[in-house]
């Protein structure tokens, strides 16, 4: 790459790099893309003080020390199944990207699961668990990485105290996912692996929710192993992934609320497998693969949306503007706040306004993401 490229960059004095400047630094840098671009619609690193919203998160996962007892303040414990409804609900914001009113809500939420926790309700020190992991993972969205981990770190406290034994192995999904962000990968996929062995050697990967929990630390696992490089490997564990996706949907359904568990089914699989073709540079490929899927219902908006920009930058990468807009356009459809809050977004669409002849629905993409200037 040019230095001169690099030093305006740099500089700020060129505001936006073409994709395959993008790809490159990210190869050079030994990162994923998404990590110079940022995900939607988080709260940047800059080094300013958090938010008031973020401090709220923060201090509920950090309570303060030191501090002398509170009265109690009369609030009402939870049963278990309206806790878990709670969290479940909330769950279902996080991967609808609905990120500025999970942080007003998440401090409420770890509240109520401390508190039904500490009074011995029957699944408390569980839904403790699934509420500190989903401080963890909005706090991976927002880049904060040091508050990630410290509240999987109480997650997994709370997942052993449980009578759980899938919660455990779950939340080491979302370190190995802490871990990758932290460009950790050795880490991230011994993590994944260890958990995912130990759900066979104890024989809890014969049921749906087993299963589930498996295949996401498995994808999680095949990750890592292509951001090292190691692709073959990668999509070897893909397959097998794939392969047990198709053993789950012959399986009697999961029991209790599914938005509790892993994501993963054949879609998810499918969805990552494009995923990983399109980062390490065979857009033909993730073309292939994504061609006649069909989502199944239980496919979060967080991964269609996923699939429909990835769609688009394989098509950007082949040179088919066309294709590439066909899929925003899809895109702005199913998750138009999404699509306006994601820099990869802005950066293809940028890419295909600098072509000298512009395909039809491009000129409404770019004025929607504000880049026709």
């Amino acid at each position: 790459m040019s230095v001169d490229v690099i030093r305006k960059l740099e500089q700020k004095r060129k505001g936006s790099a073409r994709l395959p400047t993008l790809h490159a630094l990210a190869g050079g840098l030994g990162v994923e893309l998404t990590t110079l671009l940022g995900d939607p619609p988080g709260v940047p690193s800059t080094g300013e003080s958090d938010p008031p919203q973020l401090v709220a998160v923060r201090r509920a996962v950090h309570p303060l020390m030191f501090a002398p007892p509170q009265e109690p303040d009369g609030a009402e414990v939870l049963t278990s199944e309206l806790l878990r409804a709670e969290i479940a609900d909330a769950w279902s914001m996080y991967h609808s990207a609905e990120f500025p009113q999970l942080l007003n809500l998440l401090p409420g939420i770890l509240a109520d699961a401390r508190l039904t926790a500490s009074q011995g309700a029957d699944g408390g020190q569980a839904a403790l668990g699934k509420a500190f992991q989903l401080a963890g993972h909005l706090s991976i969205r927002l880049g904060k990485l040091d508050l990630a981990l410290a509240a999987l770190e109480r997650a997994i406290a709370a997942a052993e105290a449980s009578e759980d034994p899938l919660l455990v192995p779950m939340i080491c999904n979302s370190l190995a996912w802490a871990y990758q962000r932290s460009n950790r990968l050795d880490d991230a996929t011994s993590i994944a692996l260890f958990a995912a062995e130990g759900l066979e050697r104890d024989g809890l990967t014969d049921n749906a929710s087993g299963l589930r929990v498996w295949g996401g630390l498995t994808m999680s696992a095949a990750t890592s192993y292509a951001r090292l490089d190691d692709y073959e490997q990668a999509d070897e564990m893909m397959r097998a992934a794939e392969e047990a996706a198709g053993r789950l949907a012959r399986m009697p359904p999961t029991e209790g609320d599914g938005r509790l568990l892993s994501v993963f089914s054949k879609s998810s699989v499918r969805i990552e497998r494009v995923r990983l073709a399109v980062q390490h540079d065979r857009p033909e490929e993730a073309l292939r693969l994504a061609k006649g899927m069909r989502l199944s219902k239980d496919t979060p908006p967080s991964w269609r949306t996923w699939l429909l920009l990835d769609v688009a930058r394989a098509h950007t990468d082949v040179g088919n503007a066309e294709g590439a807009v066909k899929a925003l356009e899809s895109l702005k459809r199913v998750a138009p706040t999404w699509m306006r809050h994601h820099t990869l977004a802005v950066a293809i669409v940028s890419d295909l306004w600098e072509l000298p002849s512009h395909p039809p629905g491009l000129r409404k993409l770019a004025e929607f993401l504000g880049v026709d200037k």
